[in-house]
């Protein structure tokens, strides 16, 4: 799949709006898992970036439509519809990393979901803002055999958004993006400081005032650990998060069943919780 020369935020040029209807589509990272919690509700980066819109525009209304498990097909099919009867000025599409890590992984078919969203939502007169993906091999070691997959579904996410006049916020060429300080416990979420991250990525793609390049720049040298601690973190990593998600694909059951979106109509932004990160 040829590739197109793109910086870290590929934007086209125009100035930044005041949104007024923001409406996030995708799997369980646009839901917000792992940045909150299954008692309290979970927050994310859609969440977050609707704060940063709402900083702009105190009167935008944000709808969060994203299922955990989702594949790409689903998300046309389920969350593309809805998104578009919302009217939205504003979308983000975040999709295909459920596909990717499945055996029988189609690239042409996920992008084709992908580029149908992106398609009908600008048709729409929706300002579409796409996100490629991070290094899972650098994430998770045992997926390291996927990169290839990564590359290849990144170019393809890039043409797309190209052609579609769509935001693209290119967070793989980061490394920042790969360290392990950013990521929950099973490898497949961000942590509270991930999401903040994506957040900010996304924001400056838009170019909303007070964003800048600074969510890109690495954090401060951690404590290198030992063999043996490495190891042992491996072995307990996949207890705890491989076997569970192996269970589930045997069973042809996902994480997403009888869950719906957390909001799924549009409404009023929130402030943070005071001390929040």
């Amino acid at each position: 799949m040829p590739s197109d020369d793109f910086t870290s935020v590929d934007r086209v040029p125009r100035a930044a709006p005041a949104y007024a209807r923001y409406v996030a589509i995708g799997d369980s990272q646009t839901e917000g898992l792992n940045d909150g919690d299954e008692v309290h509700g979970y927050r994310g980066w859609a969440d977050r970036l609707a704060e940063r819109l709402a900083a702009v525009n105190p009167e935008v209304r944000y709808a969060n439509l994203a299922v955990r498990g989702h594949l790409a097909g689903q998300v046309r099919a389920a969350q593309l519809p809805a998104a578009l009867a919302l009217r939205p000025d504003l979308a983000t599409v975040v999709a295909g990393m459920n596909d990717l890590i499945r055996p029988r992984y189609d690239a042409a078919e996920v992008v084709g979901h992908l580029d149908a969203m992106f398609a009908g939502l600008s048709a729409a007169g929706v300002h579409v803002v796409a996100v490629t993906f991070p290094d899972i091999g650098k994430i998770a070691p045992i997926a390291r055999p996927l990169r290839s997959r990564v590359l290849d579904l990144n170019a393809r996410i890039r043409v797309a958004a190209r052609r579609h006049g769509a935001t693209l916020v290119d967070t793989f060429p980061h490394a920042v993006t790969t360290d392990p300080r950013i990521w929950s416990p099973d490898r497949l979420h961000a942590n509270a400081l991930g999401h903040d991250r994506i957040a900010a990525a996304v924001a400056h793609g838009l170019s909303l005032p007070g964003s800048d390049d600074t969510w890109a720049l690495p954090l401060p040298p951690g404590t290198a650990h030992s063999g043996w601690r490495v190891a042992r973190t491996e072995l307990q990593w996949a207890a705890d998060f491989l076997g569970p998600w192996i269970v589930r694909r045997l069973r042809n059951r996902s994480s997403g069943d009888a869950h719906l979106a957390k909001r799924p109509e549009l409404g009023p932004v929130t402030p943070p919780p005071d001390g929040a990160l």
